[in-house]
């Protein structure tokens, strides 16, 4: 019998168009410096689990989620660029820490409209903080949550 090493996949954290972390406005993103990922523009403002996992912490400014996924890798959920200035305006979180997620639960709303009247980017960055190296399976297309984009 042949034993395969556990894949490790992200999925979607929303429905709209994946891009690579290069592609993002924001110099600490698409350097990778906060780590490998993916980012979700043109999405309908619902974010979702990408991976099982545990709710690790929200930042207070709620434009942030870190999740421990159940193999143990932190995971970071950023949304918009430069929203910690809108100290949590736009944003409705729908878990709380310490919460099991699994892959598809509801995370946080954002409003949409409130960015756009901040004049903010509403771009979604998944980054894995600790690790600088994973493949990202589908760029510059429509995803769906179905969707897996990111191998680890």
């Amino acid at each position: 019998m042949l034993f395969f090493k556990t894949k490790k996949v992200l999925k979607s954290v929303a429905n709209g168009h994946v891009l690579p972390l290069e592609a993002v406005k924001d110099d600490v993103f698409s350097s990778k410096m906060m780590g490998d990922g993916y980012a979700i523009s043109q999405h309908d403002g619902k974010v979702y689990a990408p991976i099982e996992g545990i709710v690790e912490s929200i930042f207070p400014t709620l434009h942030a989620i870190t999740i421990e996924s159940k193999t143990g890798e932190k995971l970071l959920i950023h949304m918009g660029l430069d929203t910690v200035e809108l100290k949590g305006v736009p944003f409705s979180i729908k878990v709380a820490e310490g919460q099991k997620v699994k892959t598809g639960t509801l995370l946080a709303f954002m409003d949409l409209q409130q960015l756009e009247n901040a004049q903010k980017d509403d771009t979604i960055i998944v980054v894995f903080p600790e690790m600088t190296k994973g493949k990202l399976m589908k760029e510059n297309q429509a995803v769906t949550l179905q969707d897996e984009l990111f191998k680890f």
